[in-house]
């Protein structure tokens, strides 16, 4: 058993139980089994749910019933509700929590990591630095544990996963060695993986893309068709793009075709949390803060946040204005713009003039 790789899973949210469904049944592989510990740790946030623990539920039952109903999880995921014990000995932690909560975890970890052991970031978002900037989770991770950290993105809607449907993420890894232990950990006939080593802009991308489905958002709720959407979309990765060139010289624009670039920002646009509150904040005027509790389960929204981070770096750089549309959805979010304002905005991108 010394020889087989142990994993944990550091969140249970609906993605994170998603993914917890993939690797319990990978590891029970026969031939990864080989190589890997049939128990997965899966560390959960304990809260009552109908008035059990919710790790009782999943322990007992087998399923996330508060984030991922309707989808049973292998009994070898084990959920634990302290993060030190649920990480304790083990080679290979992912993190999928919201991005609010790494620091936090990170430093109740600090210590207790084993020695060698290897992080994938599964997280969409920043985090701001003290002086300024933002800094990339993967690097708040690497900092605070002092160890490796890869990163995984992709067009991946938790609950279709979890349906099994068909659908690709990248994983952003400069060591081959860990990139090819990583594939046969997360690749499954229904969640296939390609692997590059421009690990920076796969993680950027999978943060930016919900600040521009926060705009597609919008554009729904003023009640515009697919064509403004399309345009948003594509204004958007344009300026994805261009925030890569800008802070992260040496993106590759070919990380921009894969799952976790354009193909996720698509996705998200039509089909995720932040699309889905946005077009109710437009609809409704109700706040983010209380669209957030009403309509995601104790889920966290990642687009206004990351607006906020993004433009914490705009700002201090004197680049909103090369930045429009980011600058507007976060101008909107705070409700220093309105909603209605937004179209003009994209009128009047510099893309245009």
């Amino acid at each position: 058993m010394s020889d087989k790789k142990k994993i944990c899973i550091v969140g249970s949210g609906n993605w994170g139980s998603a993914i917890a469904k993939i690797i319990g049944n990978n590891v029970k592989d026969p031939e990864l089994s080989k190589k890997f510990q049939e128990e997965v740790c899966m560390y959960v946030y304990e809260e009552m749910v109908n008035g059990k623990k919710l790790t009782e539920i999943i322990n007992n039952d087998h399923e996330n019933v508060k984030y991922l109903p309707g989808h049973k999880l292998p009994e070898n995921v084990k959920a634990v509700p302290d993060v030190k014990e649920s990480a304790k000995d083990a080679d290979i932690l992912i993190f999928v929590v919201p991005h609010q909560f790494v620091k936090g975890i990170c430093k109740q970890l600090q210590g207790s990591v084993k020695s060698g052991a290897i992080a994938v970031s599964l997280i969409k978002g920043f985090d701001v630095g003290e002086q300024g900037g933002i800094i990339l989770i993967s690097d708040v991770i690497r900092q605070a544990l002092q160890i490796p950290c890869a990163v995984l993105m992709g067009a991946n809607i938790a609950n279709e996963v979890a349906g099994e449907n068909y659908c690709e993420a990248t994983i952003g890894c400069k060591s081959d060695e860990y990139s090819g232990l990583l594939k046969e950990v997360f690749q499954t006939e229904y969640f296939r993986i390609v692997c590059v080593k421009d690990e920076q802009t796969v993680e950027v991308c999978g943060a930016l893309k919900n600040v521009v489905a926060v705009g597609a958002g919008i554009a729904d709720g003023l009640g515009y068709g697919d064509n403004t959407k399309a345009a948003v979309i594509r204004l958007g990765l344009m300026e994805m793009v261009k925030f890569c060139e800008e802070f992260y010289p040496g993106s590759q624009m070919a990380t921009f075709l894969e799952s976790c670039g354009v193909a996720d920002l698509v996705t998200t646009c039509y089909g995720g949390r932040n699309r889905r509150v946005a077009e109710a904040y437009a609809k409704t005027g109700k706040s983010i803060e209380e669209l957030e509790k009403e309509m995601l389960n104790g889920q966290k929204l990642q687009g206004p946040p990351t607006a906020f981070e993004v433009n914490f770096m705009l700002k201090n750089k004197g680049f909103e204005e090369k930045f429009p549309l980011f600058t507007a959805i976060h101008r909107i979010c705070k409700g220093e713009l309105k909603c209605e304002d937004f179209i003009n905005c994209l009128k009047n991108h510099p893309e245009h003039m």
